[in-house]
């Protein structure tokens, strides 16, 4: 975002230099747009938690979500840090991710245990969004913790590979929020030998671990859609790359006419032709395939004979709604999630401040 929080160019700056002791994380309030003020207060507020940690304010790495425009209430902030170096009490992640949560209705999180090489490590993830939800992430934090020994420059490429088919191809309502933060943190702890490039043998266990992490958290997000009552997966294949796949395939999650037809349990497939059209992406329209819920109904680019709309109709009633696109070109394909566009959206949104 050209519209970057304070606490999103701070933490750009610490993650850069690679290692960090604490991550402050505050909901309610994005501390963005909130000029000079702003970033006096990230630095304050990274000197008071570096106090509460035993580190340096340059350790520390910042995390808003909430509210743009308002001043930051450093004061609660204070008081909150205070209550928890006094108490030194050890919460669970789960405590965690229901902190972090603004118009969620349940925390998210995600464990994993793997190898590297003949070591077993862990992974744990909490994240936390239900509206603003569009690649590349939006209004969404995620944490992932390994005990696992890896250097920075390869837990950045971790990181970088696992998000491209899992954070960054969710959406809930196409907009990006100013405070997007996903890290991805190790604390060495584990015994493996610590591997020097993300390819290395060792890793690939690890790797999947990893990917399947996040896309169990991204899903978890797009379930969670403000007001959401369905989970809809969209396959783009045929497609000249996979660039092009991705553009049609969030063409149709993103369309207000696609999302509320599925709200409504309308089969009406003319608006997924619609959103692919003007998606940009290439196509062949006599051999443009159109399925929902596995049953086919366009084929060759026309409707087929055998289509029955009860059928479609049928699999729109469930919670889990799937469509497929052949765009006819090449052999490309990309997967996006998202969820329909209800009343509880509007409702939740024109009342987020009040």
């Amino acid at each position: 975002s050209a519209t970057a929080s304070a606490p999103v160019q701070w933490s750009r700056k610490v993650a850069a230099s690679g290692k960090a002791r604490a991550i402050l994380i505050n909901s309610g309030n994005a501390n963005t747009f909130t000029g000079a003020q702003g970033v006096t207060d990230v630095r304050s507020t990274a000197g008071m938690a570096s106090r509460a940690a035993g580190c340096r304010p340059s350790d520390v790495l910042i995390a808003s979500t909430g509210v743009i425009g308002e001043p930051l209430p450093v004061n609660r902030i204070q008081n909150a840090l205070s209550r928890m170096s006094s108490s030194r009490r050890t919460a669970s992640w789960l405590d965690a991710a229901r902190a972090i949560g603004t118009t969620d209705t349940y925390p998210k999180g995600a464990t994993r245990r793997t190898f590297i090489g003949d070591t077993e490590v862990s992974l744990c993830g909490i994240a936390k969004g239900s509206g603003m939800i569009a690649p590349d992430m939006a209004t969404m934090l995620a944490f992932i913790f390994t005990d696992a020994k890896l250097p920075a420059p390869v837990l950045r490429a971790l990181l970088k590979e696992g998000i491209r088919t899992s954070f960054n191809c969710i959406t809930v309502d196409s907009d990006t929020s100013t405070s997007d933060t996903v890290l991805l943190a190790a604390t060495g702890q584990a015994a493996n030998r610590s591997p020097q490039s993300v390819s290395t043998p060792q890793l690939k266990a690890f790797r999947v671990a990893i990917k399947e992490l996040l896309t169990d958290l991204a899903i978890q997000v797009v379930r969670d859609g403000e007001g959401a009552s369905k989970f809809i997966t969209v396959d783009v294949n045929g497609a000249a790359s996979s660039a092009e796949a991705r553009k049609a395939a969030l063409a149709i999650a993103n369309s207000p006419l696609v999302k509320t037809a599925i709200a409504g349990e309308d089969a009406n497939w003319g608006r997924i032709i619609m959103a692919v059209g003007k998606s940009g992406a290439r196509l062949f329209q006599h051999r443009l395939a159109i399925s929902i819920g596995g049953i086919t109904i366009t084929d060759r680019g026309e409707r087929v004979p055998s289509y029955d709309e009860d059928e479609v109709t049928t699999h729109l009633k469930g919670t889990d709604i799937s469509i497929v696109v052949d765009l006819g070109v090449g052999r490309s394909r990309s997967r996006v999630w998202t969820c329909d566009l209800t009343h509880d959206y509007i409702r939740i949104n024109a009342d987020y401040r009040t």
